[in-house]
């Protein structure tokens, strides 16, 4: 059994609209200014083939102590208008708690790539090649450009679709061994900290999460729906969704607002149920009253959490593991 930790979240009054919660949440994460990174690094020759790295005061220093390196990875459904900048205030947060942050841009679809006037969600298989080149290259780009880190505290984290990419990269060796992106062994991570991740797609396309994202995702542009409802290409699924690439026996903790209705709790509980299914523990945290973007706003109460979780598995990366084994249990306070 994972370990489930529950925890209040932002203050319950006046959130009794659930919709109009969400508006403010929104409004608040995107009112604030993107912050400028410290180092820009190209990982490929495309224009979103880039990473931001935030870096940690100490690491001013000329001999700054080596950091743990978090890969972050931004949500926005893969589309094209939702960038790496709304999660700019979240990555120089997390550098400010003494974190090395990769912040990744990764190719989305949109109307840029020929798909019309409506941004699709994501581009097969680009979206993927380029989450999986990022994880690959980030270590080396780190050590080329003479940062402070920490090689064996290396952590995969990120917020709604990139949460799945943080899942997804930390999988790649369960992928079939004729797949382009299969790893012959876990990536060298010390765990994952997906914040409401799109993290199981049958659930996620049964609610029809972010207007039909995951079905856009696996989808094969021009080409007309399945009759049977079927709108994406079979042989993708099992090769994107994290649900179905498990057991990974990388320490795994999902961060989830019990009020998110953009990727709804039940995502995340699928997710977790599968993992205990296939006999990997996964600590849960659920946050009460509180929804989707908070997760990563810097004002809100719960990105310290989620800024706890990634410090957990980066600092102590034993005591997760142990802790993974622990059982199930309930932590007041937050």
């Amino acid at each position: 059994m994972g370990l489930h930790v529950v925890r209040p979240g932002e203050p319950a009054g006046g959130r009794a609209d659930p919709a109009a919660s969400a508006e403010a949440e929104e409004a608040s994460l995107f009112g604030l200014a993107p912050v400028s990174p410290d180092r820009v690094a190209a990982y490929g020759d495309h224009r979103d083939q880039v990473v931001d790295f935030y870096l940690p005061e100490a690491a001013a220093g000329a001999a700054a102590p080596p950091a743990p390196l978090v890969l972050l990875f931004h949500g926005g459904a893969w589309r094209a208008p939702y960038d790496r900048r709304h999660l700019s205030p979240f990555a120089a947060y997390l550098a400010g708690r003494g974190f090395v942050v990769a912040s990744v841009e990764y190719r989305r679809g949109g109307p840029d790539e020929g798909d019309g006037p409506k941004p699709r969600a994501g581009r097969w298989p680009e979206t993927l090649d380029d989450i999986a080149a990022a994880v690959d290259a980030v270590p080396g780009l780190a050590r080329g450009l003479s940062l402070p880190v920490d090689p064996a505290r290396v952590v995969l984290a990120g917020h709604s679709a990139g949460g799945h990419a943080a899942l997804w990269a930390a999988a790649r060796h369960v992928l079939p061994p004729d797949c382009p992106w299969h790893l012959p062994s876990p990536p060298p991570v010390c765990g994952v900290v997906a914040l409401a991740p799109i993290a199981d797609f049958a659930t996620a396309r049964a609610l029809r999460v972010c207007s039909d994202a995951v079905d856009e995702f696996l989808s094969i542009p021009d080409i007309p729906a399945i009759p049977d409802g079927e709108a994406h290409h079979p042989d993708r699924l099992p090769l994107a969704d994290p649900a179905a690439l498990l057991p990974t026996a990388v320490p795994t903790t999902i961060v989830q607002g019990a009020t998110d209705i953009d990727v709804p709790p039940q995502v995340a509980d699928a997710f977790t149920a599968a993992a205990r299914r296939a006999g990997q523990p996964v600590r849960a945290v659920r946050l009460a009253s509180t929804g989707h973007f908070p997760l990563i706003d810097p004002t809100a109460a719960a990105a310290r959490t989620a800024a706890d979780e990634i410090d957990h598995v980066a600092r102590h990366a034993h005591s997760a593991h142990d802790a993974h084994n622990a059982g199930n249990r309930v932590t007041p306070g937050g």
